[in-house]
């Protein structure tokens, strides 16, 4: 078992950079697959970014494709969001998650950092 804690969030404007940072403790975190999802109010939680613990494989939705940067430090627990271009649309709680085999259906989950984008 694992537990996750997300900080990082805040208010920027539009344009500017965020990175969110998620600790985690508990199990060994090395082997499991973490990633972050979002979600807005009144929208369902999307994906955002993954990163597998096995040869340290990286997937994002295309909303973060060519903005965002997923990557781990295991001697840390700690994993990364690096958000660049930030746009009110990306206005939303960030969760961080972790998993043994499926990130998309994970087990264990922090409790979110608000991200807020102004225009």
């Amino acid at each position: 078992q694992v537990q996750l804690v997300e900080s990082g969030g805040g208010l920027v404007q539009a344009g500017a950079s965020l990175t969110l940072s998620c600790v985690a403790s508990g199990d060994t975190f090395s082997r499991y697959d973490t990633g972050w999802f979002r979600q807005a109010p009144g929208k369902e939680r999307e994906f955002v970014a993954a990163i597998r613990w096995i040869g340290g494989f990286k997937s994002y939705a295309d909303s973060a494709k060519g903005r965002f940067t997923i990557s781990r430090d295991n001697a840390k627990n700690t994993v990364y969001l690096q958000m660049s271009s930030l746009n009110p649309e990306d206005t939303a709680l960030y969760y961080c998650a972790a998993d043994t085999s499926n990130i998309l259906a994970a087990h264990y989950w922090g409790q979110g950092t608000q991200v807020t984008v102004s225009s």
